[in-house]
């Protein structure tokens, strides 16, 4: 019985490795593709109206926002891509896909599920990971 148990755990522990990877790469690969994207001006942004659009002209009149945002999300594609510094670049880019989860709730209902995707991907990540961030989480 205990053998049986053991090699369960070790198939479980080979599929969630599995799973961190493609999660990883996944999410690295829409940062990377995010970001080139925008801070090359590969593609003409579409016409955009209401909301969107105003919210859209507000990070725009910041000037520094959105090429700062690009750049993050570029660094922590390739992190992501690489595997180094994974726990890193988590922490560094949750508040970004937090934005683009509300952003997509309450302004562009038709990306919710790929904004769904990047945000539990990366809480995913970041439980994969707790052991990382422990001595962030101790009490002085």
């Amino acid at each position: 019985m205990k053998n049986q148990v053991k090699i369960f755990v070790v198939k479980l522990l080979k599929i969630m490795k599995i799973v961190v990877l493609i999660i990883r790469v996944l999410l690295g690969l829409l940062f990377l593709f995010s970001s080139v994207v925008v801070l090359f001006n590969l593609i003409p942004q579409p016409e955009m109206q209401g909301a969107i659009k105003i919210f859209n002209e507000g990070l725009a009149a910041s000037v520094y926002l959105i090429p700062l945002l690009k750049i993050i999300e570029l660094v922590c594609a390739i992190a992501f891509l690489t595997g180094r510094f994974v726990p890193l670049a988590s922490v560094i880019i949750f508040p970004v896909t937090v934005n683009i989860f509300l952003f997509h709730l309450f302004l562009a209902k038709e990306g919710l599920p790929v904004a769904i995707f990047i945000l539990a991907g990366n809480i995913f990540l970041m439980v994969v990971h707790r052991k990382n961030y422990q001595s962030l989480m101790a009490v002085i």
